[in-house]
């Protein structure tokens, strides 16, 4: 079943620069990938907000008024950690309501368990493709 939804942008209040850790931009494109439609929707039960992640930008809407954004994260800059695939993403942070701020202080600690626990009920979870390690040391004769 295909949900569609509609978000309201106010006028933007501040923006800034802000880093999300390398786990969870890897896990939240796993989920992108997985959801067929290139959105999710994540609920982040301890702040009463709902995220939805598309490849452009993560929104966060309130639980209680889910139709106006109240923060975005815009602009990942993914490509910029070359090689070194286990730094932190770049982004913009962009406030649209004053409960922008409290918010983005708590969610560095609350939406990667948010992310865990949707990929564990999606199948999503990170060694859930089947992939297996297999120790060539000892499968060598001699």
């Amino acid at each position: 079943m295909v949900t569609y939804e509609t978000f309201y942008r106010p006028a933007e209040l501040s923006r800034h620069a802000r880093r999300l850790s390398a786990e969870s931009y890897r896990l939240a494109r796993r989920l992108m990938r997985r959801s067929g439609s290139g959105y999710v929707f994540v609920p982040i039960r301890s702040l009463q907000h709902m995220a939805v992640l598309e490849a452009d930008e993560f929104i966060f809407v309130d639980g209680h008024e889910r139709r106006t954004i109240v923060l975005a994260w815009r602009g990942f800059r993914a490509a910029e950690r070359g090689a070194l695939l286990h730094q932190p993403v770049a982004f913009e942070a962009v406030h649209y309501a004053p409960a922008a701020a409290e918010l983005m202080r708590r969610l560095p600690a609350e939406l990667p368990p948010a992310l865990e626990a949707l990929a564990r009920r999606t199948g999503a979870a990170s060694g859930s493709a089947g992939a297996a390690v297999i120790d060539l040391a000892k499968r060598r004769p001699g």
